[in-house]
């Protein structure tokens, strides 16, 4: 997923990370000078439902505006391994089933 959270603030004239902050904490959602850099400037790990609702009704956008997906990442080729085939990433990897008994270990 891409984080959009600046150009969408740049699309209703808000150019500045204090200025978006402000409106937030006018809205319930204080947040912290160092989140607001990482929401800002980075690509946040988390964000919570509920300050995602507060940012959206905020910016007057959804959270499909803030929340892109990149095809790219989502598509992983599948690399041989000596066991086949990577796991592509969110797929549950498989298992085989060996018949017969293994050696113990030493």
């Amino acid at each position: 997923m891409k984080w959009n959270f600046r150009l969408a603030a740049a699309q209703r004239d808000i150019w500045k990370s204090s200025q978006l902050q402000a409106m937030l904490a006018d809205a319930g959602l204080v947040i912290s000078a160092g989140k607001m850099s990482n929401l800002w400037a980075g690509q946040p790990v988390t964000i919570r439902l509920d300050d995602l609702d507060v940012i959206c009704d905020v910016l007057g956008c959804e959270p499909n505006d803030l929340l892109v997906p990149e095809q790219e990442k989502a598509r992983v080729l599948r690399t041989p391994t000596a066991s086949g085939y990577a796991a592509v990433a969110g797929e549950r990897p498989t298992f085989e089933r060996r018949v017969g008994r293994t050696e113990p270990p030493l």
